[in-house]
Formats: C-alpha cells, structure tokens, sequence
C-alpha cells in the first residue's frame, strides 16, 4: 500500500477513555506514538494540544455512539484539525486480535494509506435542526405510546371507545375520555358526548359505553391524559423551534414541499439530515445508498442473488416511507402509476421503498439546481402500458380457448394508431 499522509493521527474513542496512535515518517521509518486520555474537556483538550505538537494535521475518529461527537467538537472548534469520521463497519481489524491499542494503531495506518472513507458530518446549524428534529418524532412515538395505554386502560374497564369511533382522540373521543376522568361513567350520558355524524347506531354506542370502570381506572387514565397533554404541549414547542431554526431554509423547504408525499415534517427532516449541500455526496445514487434505500450487490459464479436495502440512516429512511405512503395515494401521477407498477412485481413494502428511493433522488436535484419538482404524468413510465395490458390479457384468453382476440385487438390498435394520426 501507497502512503498517501506522512503525519497520521488514529483515535479509538470509549465512554471514559480515547487511545490515541500518532504515526510519522515514511513506511520504511514509521515513528510510532500512543498515548490514553480520558474524554473530559480538559483531556481532550490535552489530546488537541499533543497532536499539534507533533504538527498533525489529520486525524480519524470512529463513530462510537455519540462519545465522538465531543472529541469532534473539542477537535474541529477549538484547534482547527481536519476530522475524518469513520464508520465502524468499514474499519474492522482482523478478528481475534482486537485491543484499544491495536484499534488506534489500524485506524491510523488506514488513514496514512488513505483507505478510510470519510462519513457525512453536516454543520453545525445542521445538527442543531437534526437534534430537534428527531428530538420531535422521539416524542411523537411517545404520544402514540400514551394514546395507545389509554385505549387499552378503557378495554380493561370494558368501554369499547375504539369499536365505534375511527379517531379515539378525535373530538368526541376527547368528550367521552375527559367525562369518564371527572368520574362520569353512566352510559347513556356518555353516549350524549358522542357526535351525531357518527355512523355506529346510538343503541349499539350506548352499549359499547356501557362498562365495568371503577374509580380507581379514572384516576389512572387521569394521570394518562395529562401525560398526553404535555406531551402535545411539548411537541408544538419543540415544533415553533424548528420552524425558527429552519427560517434560513425557506426556499428549500418550500421547493422539497413540491414533491407529491412531501409536508412540511418531511420537508425539515430531509435538510436536517442531508443539509442542503449536495456537494457532499458522489451523486444522488450515493446519497441513496447512504440513506440505506438503495439495495447492495449480491453476486457470486455469474448468478445475482437477491440482496436487501441497507441499515443507513434509519431516521431519513422512515421519513422519506411515510412521505411514499402519501404520495401513491394521489392519482394521475407519476408516483401512482410507478407504485402500481411495482408493486404486482415486488410486493407492498418493496415497492414503497423503491417509491422513497425515487423521491430521495427527486430532493437531491432539487435542493441542487434549485428548481420546483415537476409532475411527469401518470403515463410517464410507459406510455404503451394499456396496449401492454391488451396484449397480455389477449393472450390468457387464447390460452382458456377464445382464439382470434389476439388478431382483433391488433387491428383494433392499428385502426387507433392511425385514427391519432
């Protein structure tokens, strides 16, 4: 291997302790030094201080949890170093000979030889949108789980809320979860609270009210419900901070928010993960493959295997999947028509990812160039695709018997062509 950095810094980051390797000279001369440090900011920065000393320049770090992430800022901030981060799955030693020590020399050695991949770190303005953004879907998934206790907590008292309304939590669910919490559990004054507009006959709502709750499962759903409450509260303010930190952004929100499927949660979680340089990646095949969309390479003796869609940025992939649910539910568009496609081939959740994929690579040229996004049309992906259906279903009736059809619908194509010409 051909040393491509003379002065090479590898650290191998823990909870309490960073093993440092410095490595100088060239492969014939290699002067070799290791020191351990602890991860307070004092240490660290008597780890930044050291490693100028020795005039080094460069320096990796594996991504460890988030222990990286205050050497990286001690690092980066205060002395000005060049950081690569890398990511633990590409850097694996030899197993069976694994010590910090020996960590630290490796990921050096890598460095010098210029064999380590440096991963997407955003700027700092960035993170800070990314903090709050995944801080916001924690407490989401937080809600859901608290809405869900206290639906449960109702089929323990026997009140099938959930049996007569779609939305529990919509405005007469409320009614009736609020009234029960004051210790009204009289069903036919619950059954008052519920909306006419309901489809559930009164008789069959006044017996889904009709239950065995006790106090006692009162003052617990009460204690749910002002959960759930702050819980809301939080989230709209964690909502407002966003929307501020995300001012700067506004033209890449609203050109993101372009795409069919893309609000504006999905919109601020795409440039919070991904930022708006796209610089950073090789193109938009790379970014989808670093987001963990794009399914790997399974080949051996000349035959393809199947191969599934890698981890990558889990909190990107999830985002970009809701966004496909929303979008192949709108017709006459090109992502109706291409999720139709896919999935009779490929199945629901294959093709809804292959769907996110599609408009991952959407928001790439988007954020790009600039530029709104631009419907194709749901006849875009093949604009032959009824004369395909014909001739398909032609041939399944010749196969039961009906012969001729095949001839017939030909004539009848041509006759068409010629009508449109």
């Amino acid at each position: 291997m051909q040393e491509i950095i003379e002065r090479a810094c590898g650290l191998d980051v823990h909870q309490k302790t960073v093993v440092a390797c410095i490595m100088t000279g060239s492969e014939k001369k290699v002067k070799k030094e290791i020191k351990t440090f602890g991860t307070l900011t004092d240490d660290l920065r008597d780890l930044g201080q050291w490693i100028k000393e020795n005039n080094v320049q460069d320096v990796a770090v594996e991504s460890t949890g988030v222990y990286w992430i205050p050497v990286f800022n001690v690092l980066e901030g205060e002395f000005k170093l060049n950081i690569i981060l890398a990511n633990a799955k590409h850097i694996k030693n030899v197993p069976g000979r694994k010590t910090d020590v020996k960590d630290c020399e490796w990921i050096c050695k890598l460095l010098k030889n210029g064999l380590i991949e440096a991963s997407f770190i955003p700027p700092s303005d960035i993170r800070h949108i990314r903090n709050l953004v995944r801080y916001r879907d924690s407490l989401v998934n937080n809600l859901t789980a608290a809405k869900n206790r206290v639906i449960k907590n109702l089929e323990m008292g026997n009140i099938k809320l959930s049996s007569i309304l779609s939305d529990v939590f919509g405005v007469s669910g409320w009614k009736v979860i609020r009234a029960i919490v004051d210790g009204q559990f009289d069903s036919v004054e619950l059954a008052k609270l519920i909306d006419k507009q309901v489809k559930a006959p009164r008789d069959i709502i006044k017996k889904a009210l009709t239950g065995t709750l006790q106090m006692h499962h009162a003052n617990i759903i009460k204690l749910m419900v002002r959960h759930i409450d702050e819980l809301e509260s939080l989230i709209k303010s964690i909502e407002k901070e966003i929307k501020d930190n995300t001012q700067k952004y506004e033209i890449q929100m609203q050109q993101l928010q372009t795409i069919p499927g893309v609000g504006e949660k999905v919109a601020a979680s795409i440039v919070a993960e991904i930022g708006i340089n796209m610089n950073q990646f090789h193109s938009p095949q790379h970014l989808a493959s670093w987001a963990g969309l794009a399914p790997g390479n399974n080949e051996s003796a000349g035959k393809k295997k199947s191969s599934a869609i890698r981890e990558g940025n889990a909190h990107l992939k999830k985002k970009l999947v809701e966004g496909a649910w929303s979008a192949v539910k709108s017709k006459k568009t090109y992502w109706y028509s291409a999720y139709q496609r896919l999935k009779i081939r490929r199945g629901v959740k294959r093709a809804l990812v292959a769907i996110a994929h599609k408009i991952l690579i959407c928001a790439y040229w988007i954020v790009k160039k600039g530029e709104n996004y631009k419907e194709l049309g749901v006849n875009y992906v093949d604009p032959n695709t009824q004369e395909k259906r014909a001739k398909y279903y032609a041939k399944q009736l010749e196969k039961i018997g009906i012969i001729g059809i095949n001839d017939l619908i030909n004539k009848q194509l041509q006759e068409q062509l010629m009508q449109a010409v």
